[in-house]
């Protein structure tokens, strides 16, 4: 396995904008960052990225974002392809009043079945010897059983990515294309059925940094005049989708409701994205 470069513990701020502007962003990044290794091999600079995200029937963590709580989490299963020797990586990813935590820990293929109905994949299955990675699939384990979460939705995406070089403390991705369909069987596979295109034509840019916000993002922020926003990729789909056609129930708190309905309203705006399910 390849180095795992992700970001355990982060601050992020994230921006949606149009393709034009992302191009000029990367001009600027790329004079402090270097290009990923999994998109330097690709003509666009990007490269496709599947998740499966679980949640309860309640959609627990899925009302969490929708109602702002500080302290939320999402469980996620990542994969690249279809292709059955490649890992799938289990994945917590926390909020922590302003901080982001990230957990996760890499399993061969064939555990994912029994791991959906919450069995611990044997230690032969999980692709380290690193006790972060093993004790990530444990709690990964122990919050699905936790919340009786099961798979929802299918989010994919394709991802440019920038790094800091000879460190982790600073990445800057671009997400274009971002789809998300219902997927309660749980199979991981890339092709989709019937997606939403949920922020439409526009780039998601998210800056994640390890300490304080480096002064060159800052020149950037107020170069190219971003706005800082919301964009929750998996919450974004599940507000155009429906909640009724993913839920076994809808919460009682029409509190909770009406701010799902302000958020798929303000999406709509934002995006120009339309309710009616996009093609593939």
């Amino acid at each position: 396995m390849s180095i795992d470069r992700v970001q355990l513990q982060r601050f992020e701020l994230k921006y949606l904008i149009r393709q034009e502007l992302a191009l000029a962003v990367r001009d600027f990044v790329r004079s402090y960052l270097e290009l990923d290794e999994y998109g330097a091999s690709h003509a666009d600079f990007s490269y496709p990225v599947h998740s499966l995200y679980l949640d309860s029937d309640a959609m627990t963590t899925y009302w969490h974002t929708i109602n702002g709580n500080k302290n939320r989490f999402k469980l996620r299963m990542r994969f690249y392809g279809e292709d059955r020797s490649l890992p799938v990586y289990c994945e917590i990813k926390r909020r922590m009043n302003e901080a982001i935590l990230k957990q996760r820990g890499a399993v061969e293929r064939g555990a994912v079945d029994r791991l959906l109905l919450g069995q611990m994949p044997l230690r032969d299955e999980i692709l380290s010897d690193d006790p972060r990675q093993v004790a990530s699939v444990q709690r990964f384990c122990q919050l699905l059983n936790e919340i009786q979460a099961r798979p929802k939705a299918h989010v994919a995406y394709l991802r440019e990515a920038w790094l800091s070089r000879g460190s982790n403390s600073a990445r800057v991705t671009m997400d274009r294309n971002v789809r998300c369909e219902a997927e309660p069987t749980g199979r991981f596979c890339t092709e989709f059925r019937n997606p939403v295109n949920v922020f439409g034509s526009q780039v998601v840019l998210e800056l994640k940094f390890t300490g304080r916000f480096p002064d060159w993002c800052r020149e950037m922020v107020r170069i190219f005049g971003l706005t800082q926003c919301s964009a929750a990729k998996y919450v974004d789909g599940v507000v155009l989708i429906g909640e009724s056609k993913m839920a076994a129930f809808l919460p009682k708190n029409a509190q909770s409701r009406e701010k799902a309905e302000s958020r798929r309203n303000l999406l709509r705006k934002n995006t120009g994205v339309l309710v009616t399910p996009a093609t593939a």
